[in-house]
């Protein structure tokens, strides 16, 4: 008799459930050490990629220039600076939470 595979949970509940864990690590380390964890090589590269040009693109900085000074690709550029002017926001509330905890 063929087995079943149990149906895989909604991406939004997935979602939900991974801010719900992130939600509840105490400090940077404890992140760090679940990001480890839980994302290949390849895929914690991709984040830091993003993630590194959030704050050029918040400056204005030229697409050309971020990637010159990171080696970030442009299209990656481009995707981070469209989540940055129609995503949901979370960029941005990560970048002040970031510069509040730098005590910026």
């Amino acid at each position: 008799m063929k087995k079943h595979a149990l149906p895989k949970k909604p991406l939004k509940a997935g979602v939900e459930s991974l801010a719900q864990a992130l939600n509840g690590l105490k400090n940077a380390e404890q992140v760090h050490a679940f990001l480890i964890d839980l994302c290949t090589p390849a895929e914690l590269e991709a984040l830091a990629d993003r993630w590194q040009v959030v704050e050029p693109l918040t400056k204005g900085t030229p697409y050309r220039q971020i990637h010159d000074d990171t080696g970030v690709s442009v299209t990656t550029i481009g995707r981070v600076a469209r989540c940055l002017e129609l995503g949901t926001g979370g960029y941005q509330l990560a970048l002040k939470s970031g510069r509040r905890g730098a005590g910026a």
